[in-house]
């Protein structure tokens, strides 16, 4: 016989037995002589479990909303794919286990505290991981939503990036002296690349990301410049990369290894009977080789960035206009054309093979703050 509760019956010896389907899970116990209370009271408990088991097993943490948003950038062809892993990577130890309404300026100080003072990197660098965590969460918010159509969190909370000011570390154009050091050092694919960095001052994703597909013969000139597409270049235009001589001979030496890339490594395998490694992309020019080159010409200030600086301050250095530097560094100015006519090109050139004139003067007066 049925109660006034749906699902609760009484026997004709006066047990009651609870037989029901709560939110697609079926509660069922014969309770025996008991109250209709009680029988009540056994069956929110019931109830009142599911709901629990249910919000913690649907409840999404921020290790769940980054491999959803590592998913959506692989989608969508997001070029920095493999940086953005490397930062969520750093980031899950700390706050993968977290709800995602648990993460906050205040659950990200631990990592904050780890990077800058056991791994000795500065705040800049911490600031990028803490923008990956930003762009997560407002994605959590404003884009991604539940089958009921609610958004994965209500409002994205405040991501305060760390104060960079005091710490900003000042460009270190190399001498002549320390560029023979340096690139001694370096084993011979990234010895052709830094060459060629310090010879155009192209960035770092710019020298290993340049592809064969980008060069334009000029038949006049007879020689080659590389148009680095909006979507490669930092300042989202295309860059005519001007080759002085130094930097054309370095690209002709690596002309026919690799149908895409210019710049390329091959793995030995040392082995002869196992199959050869092809030669392939060079991710980053800052990589182990890089550093330990740096250590051992007693050079560890140097990054790879620096070789861009020394590209300019050496065009400077020769005297050559602040309008042609602009030019040749890519810098945004609001007449700058995206392509140039042949003998603008051929003035750029000859600017750029200044850089080799400056070998005799004098040492550059850095001034370091602190």
């Amino acid at each position: 016989m049925r109660t006034r509760t749906k699902g609760i019956q009484v026997a004709e010896g006066g047990g009651r037995t609870v037989e029901k389907v709560y939110k697609g899970q079926r509660i069922f116990a014969r309770l025996g002589e008991v109250s209709q209370d009680e029988a009540e009271a056994w069956l929110r408990d019931q109830q009142a479990a599911i709901d629990i088991k249910r919000s913690q097993g649907t409840q999404r943490n921020f290790a769940l909303a980054a491999d959803k948003y590592l998913t959506d950038c692989e989608k969508r062809g997001v070029r920095t794919l493999d940086l953005i892993a490397y930062h969520i990577t750093l980031i899950l130890p700390y706050i993968g286990f977290l709800p995602l309404e648990s993460v906050h300026s205040g659950s990200l100080e631990s990592f904050c505290d780890s990077r800058i003072q056991d791994d000795e990197v500065k705040p800049a660098t911490v600031n990028r991981t803490l923008e990956v965590v930003r762009s997560i969460l407002t994605k959590c918010a404003r884009v991604w939503r539940t089958d009921e159509g609610k958004a994965w969190l209500p409002t994205a909370p405040l991501i305060e990036m760390l104060d960079t000011k005091q710490t900003k570390r000042q460009p270190y154009p190399i001498t002549w002296d320390e560029q023979k050091r340096l690139f001694a050092e370096l084993p011979p694919h990234l010895e052709r690349m830094a060459l060629f960095a310090v010879n155009t001052g192209l960035r770092d994703d710019n020298v290993c990301g340049l592809r064969w597909s980008w060069e334009r013969y000029i038949p006049e000139l007879k020689r080659s410049v590389f148009v680095v597409p909006a979507s490669e270049f930092k300042g989202k235009r295309p860059h005519v990369a001007i080759l002085n001589d130094v930097a054309m001979s370095v690209m002709e030496s690596c002309r026919g290894v690799h149908k895409e890339f210019v710049f390329t490594y091959k793995q030995e395998v040392k082995d002869k009977k196992l199959p050869q490694h092809e030669p392939d992309r060079v991710d980053t020019i800052n990589n182990t080789g890089w550093q330990k080159a740096r250590s051992r010409a007693n050079l560890t200030q140097v990054r790879v960035h620096d070789l861009r600086h020394t590209f300019g301050q050496r065009l400077r250095a020769a005297g050559v206009s602040s309008e042609d530097r602009k030019a040749l560094m890519g810098h945004a100015t609001s007449d700058m054309s995206e392509h140039y006519a042949t003998p603008t090109i051929a003035r750029l050139i000859e600017m750029a093979n200044l850089v080799a004139s400056t070998r005799d003067t004098p040492t550059i007066l850095r001034v370091v703050n602190g």
